[in-house]
């Protein structure tokens, strides 16, 4: 699957799936088990990539932010979400964390404590491929591994937040009032 059809896919499930990430995930998992299994199998591949080159440090930075924490697993889950809102969201995410802030769910979040997650849309071609075959999703012989992240920084150092995510840190680490 080339990195258009994957984002296509996506694409089509927003469109029908009303913009929450809980009914985008189920419609990405209908159009895709209506495909080919080594379709399937390409959009798992694909999706791990996408994910592999996403695990950056102030990506996560940016997701302790605007959820209010965000462990190994909760920045597992907001990439999920992340991946909801669409290649274009996604693609500035990855290269500028702080262009978050200009989503307006984001902006709204700062006041409403909103957290941003879709864990089910992790498991997509893995449902697919259940639905499509009946069987489980083959198990990949070349996995991604995904990038040390030997530069952390402490998210809860607000300095260092204003510092590296000013506009993210504009809205949560001293929240505007409403």
């Amino acid at each position: 699957m080339r990195t258009e059809d994957f984002w296509q896919l996506i694409d089509e499930a927003r469109a029908g799936g009303g913009g929450e990430p809980g009914p985008v995930a189920a419609r990405a998992v209908a159009l895709l088990a209506q495909r080919d299994p080594e379709d399937i199998i390409g959009y798992a591949r694909h999706q791990t990539r996408v994910l592999a080159a996403s695990h950056k440090a102030d990506l996560w930075g940016a997701a302790y932010l605007i959820n209010g924490g965000a462990s190994a697993d909760g920045f597992e889950h907001f990439r999920g979400w992340l991946m909801t809102q669409g290649r274009a969201v996604f693609a500035r995410a990855v290269a500028e964390p702080d262009s978050l802030a200009e989503l307006p769910q984001v902006r709204a979040a700062s006041l409403s404590g909103e957290e941003f997650s879709a864990e089910q849309m992790l498991s997509v071609p893995w449902d697919a491929y259940r639905k499509a075959t009946a069987t489980e999703l083959p198990a990949d012989r070349d996995p991604v591994r995904t990038p040390d992240l030997n530069d952390f920084w402490d998210f809860d150092d607000e300095d260092e937040a204003r510092r590296r995510l000013p506009r993210l840190a504009a809205l949560f680490v001293e929240p505007p009032m409403e």
